[in-house]
């Protein structure tokens, strides 16, 4: 009888050990357990956002997929994700404000769209600029995490 109560607390205290395991995955993070869902993609993209608005070049790094291309308000292409940071770190481009606002959220699957208003302002080229723009990421979620694969900015008018 001691044997199986003994058994039994073993059990017990294994099933309490493992619990964070199965709840939070190996990381701890809650997040990253629940696999994609509207309001991690946009915690995502919001922190590429803050990312881009602190000049924080490794976390744009983080949080692009090596595919990922942007097609800018006046409608040329650019691939890759150092095409941010590699413009920052030389001084080309530095953010001031990045304003984003109106979030719309859509998830299919293992892909978000995030559709934001968005006011940026800085220097390119040694020029200061202020654009408003409707900016819609395309998120793909792997290994536990969100990259954005995609960007695209439209121009508004005032």
């Amino acid at each position: 009888m001691i044997l199986h109560v003994n058994r039994v607390i073993i059990v017990i205290i294994a099933g309490f050990a493992l619990a964070p395991v199965q709840l939070f995955g190996t990381t701890g993070n809650a997040k990253l357990s629940t696999g994609p869902t509207a309001e991690n993609a946009l915690a995502a993209d919001q922190e590429l956002a803050r990312a881009i608005r602190e000049n924080d070049t490794a976390g744009i790094v983080l949080m692009l997929d090596k595919t990922w291309a942007v097609i800018s308000t006046f409608g040329d292409i650019a691939e890759g994700p150092e095409i941010f940071p590699s413009g920052i770190r030389s001084g080309f481009r530095v953010v001031k404000t990045m304003e984003v606002s109106e979030p719309r959220v859509r998830l299919y699957g293992n892909v978000a769209v995030i559709t934001t208003k968005v006011r940026l302002a800085g220097d390119f080229a040694g020029k200061p600029f202020d654009v408003k723009m409707r900016q819609t990421d395309v998120l793909h979620w792997e290994d536990g995490k969100w990259k954005c694969v995609l960007t695209h900015e439209s121009k508004l008018t005032d």
